[in-house]
């Protein structure tokens, strides 16, 4: 299997890939940064206006001291313990929200991960099918040697494991050549008549070794190309895993809306209640 840990331009590609999905995440994070800010703000306003309400009342309550009322604990309406199916789904939301809203960055991690690698594994076996077939041609015509002993042998030689092996390619035509040109045989066959020719068996090796090398080369551009097709953003609302990605992403985010308005309703009404019942115990 070809090494790609090497190959420049592989490397340029797989960092150029690497250095968008790391700004997306900043950008990300800092847009979160700012939306927290202005929530913490807007509770700060909250919190000083229902300071500034009880300070106003308790200024009321001292000025009507006259009335006595005499109001019990036990008078606060028993609705307020109580809890109505809604606010069982309510808690219920509230916990999926929150742990969903806790996963949204390592979702979108894994979803960059899962795309990366998927578009590796796709040009690299793109690249392998291509020089095995790039090199099982070349072998079919090397001089008649396809006619010969047959495209059926070649191609169950040819692997991906030594498609661009030069000596491997080198002794599968040298050993064709002992099988089948021995002792006068098959002497009118083209590629017999090639071999015993004293001036080719030099050719021989290099003819082999050009194959091995147009094999891998012709592969490698295969994958380098399969690679920057699939990680260009023209072809990633055509990837299925990208596609899931999105529809999971959406889900999660209405979820997450859902959550935040439960917990905005739920903490209104918890002040509401605090506040009635510190009324009823003036």
């Amino acid at each position: 299997m070809p090494n790609y840990d090497n190959d420049a331009e592989m490397k340029t590609l797989m960092q150029q890939f690497q250095d968008r999905t790391s700004q997306k995440f900043q950008e990300y994070e800092e847009l979160m940064q700012e939306k927290r800010q202005k929530r913490k703000d807007q509770c700060d306003k909250e919190i000083q206006k229902i300071i500034l309400k009880d300070k106003l009342e308790k200024e009321l309550m001292d000025k009507f001291a006259t009335l006595q009322t005499d109001i019990q604990n036990d008078a606060i309406p028993t609705c307020i313990c109580k809890k109505s199916l809604t606010d069982k789904v309510e808690k219920n939301c509230m916990k999926c929200g929150g742990i969903l809203g806790t996963a949204v960055p390592e979702l979108g991690a894994i979803g960059g991960t899962v795309v990366y690698a998927a578009a590796v594994k796709s040009a690299t076996d793109l690249g392998i099918k291509i020089g095995i077939q790039t090199a099982v041609s070349d072998l079919i015509g090397l001089s008649g040697l396809g006619k010969l002993i047959g495209s059926t042998t070649i191609e169950n030689f040819v692997t991906s494991t030594n498609y661009f092996n030069k000596m491997d390619i080198f002794n599968f035509v040298q050993k064709a050549k002992i099988t089948m040109c021995s002792g006068g045989n098959n002497a009118n066959k083209v590629f017999c008549s090639y071999v015993n020719n004293s001036v080719n068996p030099p050719k021989l090796f290099q003819r082999a070794a050009i194959i091995a090398e147009t094999a891998q080369a012709t592969g490698a551009d295969a994958a380098k190309a399969e690679f920057t097709s699939a990680t260009a953003s023209t072809a990633f609302l055509s990837n299925p895993i990208i596609l899931s990605a999105i529809v999971i992403a959406c889900i999660v985010a209405i979820l997450l809306a859902i959550y935040l308005i439960l917990r905005y309703r739920r903490n209104n009404k918890m002040k509401k209640k605090l506040q009635y019942i510190k009324l009823l115990k003036e």
